[in-house]
């Protein structure tokens, strides 16, 4: 499947790590992107139009290699906005680089919502901070096929405000030094420098996924998912808390997966699901003394214990385990993995266990046994 290819660049006042960027991918024999975003201050966007569009140095670089231009215009030029909405002329402040963080963040988070797309982010301009904090959120949000990198530029061209690629033909220009020394554009080194990253996004729910989100909401989460499993359950609130994540289960889910729970900590045989035509009366006692204790105001024409005067079936059994594992992938996304209902072993001694330590589990005080 072909993908829709995006170059993202973080430019402060020097604009030419664009044209440099685009230069090196070609010179690896790359696919240039189809379109090019930038992102950068109120002073940036205006060294970036002047330069880029009205000067004409990036259809300068397509015209000389002949190449296809991509989709680029002002409306692709993004300033970054302060607290308040106005432009971000200069990192200043602690807000200045909360807003901007924010801001880098959200692009980011947009750019790889769509599964078609590749991101390639260039941290080679703009301020150190601004480099971090784009490489830091595609750490976040990047996919297998998104891409961080910098620009290297051999010294005598490195941010030279005449330099903008390394041309096909000879251009002379003028050392950006006391000696002044003349330079042939033809003959300077651009390399494309690969920075490697760890891909967190598996990390982040789907609410951050899909919704606006904060840099610090955004890591916050990541590590979230990332640290230690440990699951909190109140029966009278009728909730579980994953992750430091709260998760309201309808009573009968409750009770299963506090049975389940309940089973282990007493160091019982891990539970078989019933077979077909032959309900569990074990069980079914073992659950409806938790079911009782979360909804003990049910009556006997209560649906879920006329469910299991027979015994639990097969039927009860996968569908209760169905609907909690759904709700914690749908809440927790890959960090439900430690707190799932799980198979163990081979058919037909498939057991049934959450892999948690004993130390991991911790009930309300009220209703701990």
């Amino acid at each position: 499947m072909n993908t829709h290819s995006i170059l993202l660049a973080v430019t402060g006042l020097t604009p030419q790590v664009v044209t440099e960027t685009l230069y090196a991918i070609y010179q690896q024999g790359e696919k240039l992107p189809n379109q090019i975003h930038i992102l950068t201050t109120a002073e940036g966007y205006q060294r970036v139009r002047l330069t880029l569009i009205n000067d004409g140095w990036l259809g300068r670089f397509y015209k000389d290699y002949q190449l296809t231009k991509p989709d680029f215009s002002e409306r692709h030029i993004h300033i970054l906005q302060q607290s308040n909405g106005e432009p971000l002329s200069d990192i200043r402040t602690q807000a200045d680089n909360q807003a901007m963080a924010d801001g880098i963040t959200e692009w980011i988070r947009t750019l790889t919502a769509a599964p078609e797309t590749s991101l390639h982010v260039s941290i080679a301009g703009g301020r150190k901070t601004m480099g971090f904090y784009a490489g830091y959120a595609l750490s976040l949000y990047g996919r297998n096929q998104d891409r961080l990198s910098h620009v290297l530029v051999s010294a005598d061209f490195e941010s030279h405000p005449q330099f903008y690629y390394p041309t096909p033909y000879s251009q002379v220009i003028y050392g950006n030094d006391p000696t002044r020394k003349p330079l042939d554009t033809q003959n300077a080194e651009v390399m494309l420098a690969d920075i490697a990253f760890v891909r967190l996004r598996h990390g982040l729910d789907n609410a951050l996924l899909q919704g606006k989100s904060s840099f610090s909401q955004s890591v916050a989460k990541a590590q979230q998912a990332l640290g230690p499993a440990h699951l909190h359950i109140d029966l009278k609130q009728r909730s579980i808390k994953a992750h430091d994540t709260l998760i309201k289960l309808i009573p009968a889910d409750l009770a299963f997966y506090s049975w389940l729970l309940k089973r282990q900590l007493a160091e019982q045989p891990l539970p078989t699901c019933p077979n077909d035509g032959a309900p569990e009366h074990g069980y079914a006692g073992e659950y409806l003394r938790e079911y009782l204790l979360i909804n003990s105001e049910m009556g006997g024409a209560d649906r879920t214990i006329q469910a299991l005067q027979n015994g639990m079936s097969k039927a009860f059994f996968e569908q209760r385990k169905s609907r909690i594992n759904k709700m914690l992938q749908q809440t927790l996304s890959h960090a439900a993995m430690a707190y799932l209902i799980c198979a163990v072993g081979k058919r037909p001694q498939t057991r049934y266990q959450i892999k948690l330590d004993a130390d991991q589990i911790q009930y309300q005080e009220e209703y701990k046994e």
